[in-house]
């Protein structure tokens, strides 16, 4: 397979993947402490998780205007309404379904035909919907994060074993703990700062960036804290948030292991 076929057979992942994606973005992005959402804004109950974020019961008929939905006021959002005329209620699938069709592309442009390709496209999805769901409600979920983890490992195991890969499993579990012990400490050191969720997550993006060895960890570990304190610093100097304001850091953890990935499987 050629190197553009590769591209553009990774970025149609991308898009089916993406597209599945903003049901469980919505469903997920419950303020920490609540249940996962199971209705939509108006009350009308949301089954599955995968598919687009859309009520067709808010099209049938708009809420009451005396109904209180259980996270916010009622109502009638028909600017949201879709071609196919249910409400929207959550992000919209062109904008998952782009994204995730990017990342795809960029990892299978620097990756090549190597069997961790199919890992990095694998774990992609999941994490475009973490970084969202974070950047919502500033939350991880444990059912992403470790199974995240759990899977990096797997999956990195598998492509260890088929001959032409770049990388070395050993190193990827060291960096799992590694990168897993460093947020941990973190996390003790300043526990408002750094969440727990943080840390679960540092273990599925330090076996990832691990897998091509030590400075590719450093590297990816050093993007995720540069942009992180530079989207900080400006919220800052927009004054849109102070110096002790919190941020969804789960968002520049995932970027900085996108970073390093591509960095990583273009030197590799």
């Amino acid at each position: 397979m050629s190197d553009l076929a590769l591209i553009v057979v990774a970025a149609l992942w991308g898009v089916a993947a993406g597209a599945l994606l903003p049901r469980a973005a919505y469903r997920f992005a419950a303020p920490a402490g609540e249940p996962w959402r199971d209705h939509c804004p108006a009350g009308h109950p949301v089954r599955g998780w995968l598919g687009p974020a859309r009520c067709g019961q808010c099209a049938a008929r708009p809420a009451e205007p005396d109904a209180l939905p259980p996270d916010g006021p009622p109502r009638d959002d028909r600017s949201a309404r879709g071609a196919r005329g249910a409400a929207r209620y959550g992000p919209r699938v062109l904008s998952l379904a782009a994204v995730t069709a990017l990342v795809c592309a960029a990892l299978a442009a620097t990756t090549g035909t190597r069997p961790e390709l199919g890992v990095w496209l694998l774990l992609a999805p999941p994490g475009v919907l973490l970084a969202v769901v974070d950047f919502r409600v500033q939350r991880l979920p444990d059912p992403l994060t470790l199974p995240l983890a759990a899977a990096a490992l797997g999956l990195l195991a598998v492509a260890a074993a088929v001959p032409e890969h770049a990388g070395d499993w050993l190193t990827a579990l060291y960096g799992a703990l590694a990168l897993g012990g460093g947020y941990f400490v973190l996390f003790l050191v300043n526990p408002g700062g750094m969440g727990f969720g943080d840390v679960k997550l540092a273990l599925g993006a330090g076996a990832a960036l691990g897998w091509y060895g030590w400075p590719t960890l450093l590297l990816g570990t050093f993007a995720g804290f540069l942009s992180g304190a530079l989207y900080a610093g400006g919220l800052v100097v927009a004054r849109r948030a102070g110096r002790k304001s919190a941020i969804a850091f789960g968002p520049f953890l995932i970027a900085g292991a996108y970073v390093g990935l591509l960095i990583g499987g273009y030197a590799a």
